[in-house]
């Protein structure tokens, strides 16, 4: 009889769990189906309509929630839905400002994109985020199943995000008021641009990398962007062990987990590390892709190919034809800068196997312990030579990663283009700083036009191909060959490049505050590693007489003592938190809900690695061989004289006369206040951002004349240089920081009547390339790439013949 009873209360109870369970799941259902349908909704909404209805549902949970008694909930509760009233309310008049004026800054109409139009989307995003959870918590607050704690936390951390898009957005009105008119960069003098970025800097930015991470990009980029987060904040404790490769990898498997059960935790631990953490710590953290584990298994998923072979090119100079007069030679010299003669790696990359390509000539250049791909057995039929050839230099802040990064998209590229291509390992920064990148690339784009029949090719057409700072080095690569004298290439493509270095704010660039793959104190590092700033060198000697191969295999022998030590550690931080929570003294007065992310990002302690001075720049001893100021001159010279800061009146940002008065008309709406000049002013009265609890962050200014030199930030070229480049297409991200150096620089080009496309793309981050294989939207980013290439490799239709007389 018991056992009967026992059966089934049994059932019952497995009825009711399996119930809730349902209802659960259909009440998840229809919270995604909801959120689409107010996404949409949302989409089609004015700014001042969106305002309006998110003030209205505010007032209404207002309402609600002071109602509910005098409990600490319905407080919070309250008082969040009090501030997102007060934001709103102040936003909308400053974006409403910035969107009246934001058409003056366009490339042309056909392409309505610049970071003031970025800058009022990302807050368009958020306050459809709130208007959303608005609306959900009006209709579900009295509902059983409503969860208040999870509801509160995201509300209080998208109104910190609300709060500092504000501080952007009245950033944003300074710049267009101190600008030049239809300047997208911040022009005031160097003690006011230093003054704009320390004040800028101290924001608080823990919220943007905790629950509202990536909320401005496409939902299916979201969870690689929470991954990544969560690898880089458990890579950092590892990093401050010297531990490196395989090993962080493994343990980071196991100790990541506190970082992805609290997301404010894992903001506030993001933002110490891009604020302190050196460019060491980043040149690691994205060399972790060039492992050879992991570099594998992207291979498995990208394109079978034939070729794939490292190149070492000796650092022997040779001679090349110059194009006003092939009878006459330049001697293209080995890279000379900082380290001394040196060979310069490639990678050829070919879908099929072409004549030339397995030449005893082209073998005795194939790296010893490199990756060697090439199927002779049974020997293919060989595919004549390609009629093209792409060189492509890849991104990496000028700091890390190589060809194996990029290899795989590299090899979709070679089998949808019909092409060979050669990727060039440049040496990196800080210990190779400028311009030893631009001598070895130049150097490798000189040595492959001279030998393309060894690559595969006839070398009828050539593409240079970049992202990030491969697309600066496009630029500077053709901008030298024709200071050379030598052959340009047919066109470049370069999708999301850098085009200034200079530390000038700008529109897009203060996106930077909320950019998880590109803050700003990390690319700052980054320029001024290149620039050849001092750096701290953290790496272990040991680790530098391994060098990569002797890392790999020693973290392969570490991996299983590391999962051991991983497993342990990550149970021990669970046994931690959960003792710390069990703890009555660890706070003074226990708190029915989880503090706010403002709160937590505050009562976080300052990092163990402390704080260091700015550094200062040291300008290096950049000449090359050879000594002319005429561009008829073979040998050319990269002097102190051609490092200088170039002549401003070389440089013309100036929109036409119409559009610099419908501009200035916009100025002078503004008020008093927002027309002065000092930093200090840039907030109206009453509204204060909040500050970073992070200390002071180690920004280098990095204000060297060097990086006015035009072959380090080629938008600051005179016109006679940038008349000299071949077309040149652009592919830009909407949402990137670097967005306004891809606008300025083909509006530069556009001005001298020179042939520039720009491409700009919705809703994707900084280096979609690498993503290319993640969803739809990168997929179709990475083919508007191979398009435009395939624009540069396709030959110009030849003229109709003139009728004959009759």
């Amino acid at each position: 009889m018991e056992s009967a009873w026992g059966t089934q209360a049994a059932e019952a109870a497995s009825a009711s769990k399996n119930a809730k369970e349902g209802s659960r799941s259909r009440g998840r259902r229809r919270w995604r189906k909801g959120k689409a349908k107010a996404s949409k909704l949302i989409h089609n909404m004015d700014l001042r309509t969106m305002t309006q209805s998110l003030v209205t549902l505010a007032e209404d949970n207002i309402a609600f929630f002071s109602s509910q008694g005098p409990g600490e909930t319905a407080r919070r509760l309250s008082g969040v839905f009090e501030g997102v009233r007060e934001q709103a309310l102040g936003l909308e008049p400053a974006l409403g400002r910035l969107l009246s004026v934001a058409h003056l800054f366009d490339l042309d109409p056909e392409t309505p994109a610049n970071g003031y139009r970025s800058l009022v989307h990302t807050a368009r995003c958020c306050l459809a985020h709130l208007l959303h959870k608005s609306r959900y918590v009006a209709s579900n607050r009295r509902s059983i199943f409503f969860r208040t704690g999870h509801n509160l936390a995201e509300l209080e951390a998208y109104l910190a995000a609300l709060t500092q898009l504000r501080a952007l957005v009245y950033y944003a009105q300074r710049l267009l008021v101190t600008n030049q008119p239809g300047g997208l960069f911040f022009e005031g003098d160097e003690g006011l641009t230093a003054d704009f970025l320390r004040e800028y800097v101290t924001l608080h930015k823990g919220c943007f990398y905790g629950r509202c991470l990536g909320f401005q990009f496409t939902p299916a980029i979201r969870p690689f962007l929470q991954t990544i987060s969560i690898g880089l904040v458990s890579f950092g404790e590892h990093y401050k062990r010297n531990e490196t490769g395989l090993s962080v990898a493994a343990s980071s498997l196991f100790t990541s987990g506190r970082f992805a059960i609290d997301p404010e935790l894992r903001g506030a631990e993001f933002e110490r590390i891009t604020q302190n953490l050196d460019v060491h710590f980043w040149k690691a953290f994205w060399n972790i892709t060039e492992i050879e584990v992991l570099s594998s298994l992207a291979n498995m998923a990208s394109a079978t190919v034939r070729v794939s072979r490292l190149l070492s090119l000796p650092p022997e100079a040779f001679e090349m034809p110059l194009t006003a007069d092939p009878t006459l030679t330049v001697t293209i010299s080995p890279p000379l800068a900082h380290t001394g003669p040196g060979p310069v790696l490639i990678r050829l990359i070919s879908y099929d196997l072409r004549e030339g390509q397995d030449s005893e000539e082209l073998s005795s250049l194939v790296k010893s312990n490199g990756q060697r791909s090439l199927e002779l057995w049974p020997r293919p039929q060989q595919a004549p030579r390609s009629r093209s050839l792409v060189v492509h230099f890849h991104g990496g802040g000028f700091v890390a990663q190589t060809s194996k990064s990029h290899e795989p998209y590299l090899k979709s590229w070679a089998q949808e283009l019909g092409a060979p291509i050669i990727s060039i390992d440049y040496s990196l920064a800080p210990e190779a700083p400028f311009p030893r990148a631009l001598e070895e690339c130049f150097f490798a784009y000189c040595w492959a036009v001279k030998h393309c029949a060894l690559l595969g090719s006839t070398g009828e057409r050539i593409c240079l191909a970049g992202d990030s700072a491969g697309g600066n080095l496009c630029f500077t690569v053709a901008l030298r060959a024709a200071a050379y004298g030598v052959r340009v290439p047919d066109g470049i493509m370069a999708a999301y490049p850098a085009t200034m270095l200079q530390p000038a704010a700008s529109p897009s660039r203060l996106l930077s505050l909320m950019d998880p793959l590109l803050p700003l104190s990390v690319l700052s590092k980054c320029v001024s590693a290149y620039t050849g700033a001092k750096t701290e060198d953290h790496s272990n000697s040991d680790q530098k007489a391994l060098g990569m191969m002797g890392l790999v295999r020693r973290d392969t022998a570490m991996l299983l003592r590391d999962f051991r030590l991983g497993a342990s550690s990550w149970l021990n931080s669970f046994l931690e938190l959960s003792g710390r929570k069990s703890q009555k003294m660890s706070e003074p007065t226990a708190e029915p809900m989880r503090r706010s992310v403002s709160e937590a990002a505050l009562a976080q302690p300052q990092g163990p690695l402390g704080t260091d001075s700015l550094k200062n720049l040291t300008l290096r001893d950049l000449s090359l061989r050879g000594n002319s100021e005429t561009p008829d001159t073979p040998e050319m010279s990269l002097s102190a004289e051609t490092l200088g800061p170039s002549t401003p009146s070389n440089v013309d940002f100036l929109l036409p006369p119409e559009d610099a008065g419908e501009e200035a008309e916009a100025r002078n709406e503004l008020s008093p206040m927002d027309r002065g000049l000092g930093v200090s002013a840039t907030f109206p009265q009453g509204f204060h951002p909040r500050r970073s609890s992070q200390g002071p962050t180690q920004m280098p200014l990095y204000s060297s004349p060097i990086v006015k030199n035009p072959f380090m930030s080629p938008l600051l070229a005179p016109d006679s240089m940038l008349k000299s480049l071949p077309p040149v297409h652009i592919v830009a991200c909407a949402l990137d920081p670097m967005l306004d150096d891809s606008v300025m620089f083909a509006r530069r080009l556009r001005n001298l009547d020179r042939p520039v496309t720009l491409q700009v793309v919705e809703d994707l981050p900084h280096g979609f390339l690498t993503l290319a294989s993640l969803c739809r939207e990168t997929r179709q980013a990475a083919e508007l790439c191979v398009e435009r290439i395939r624009l540069v490799l396709t030959p110009p239709a030849a003229p109709a013949p003139a009728p004959r007389p009759v």
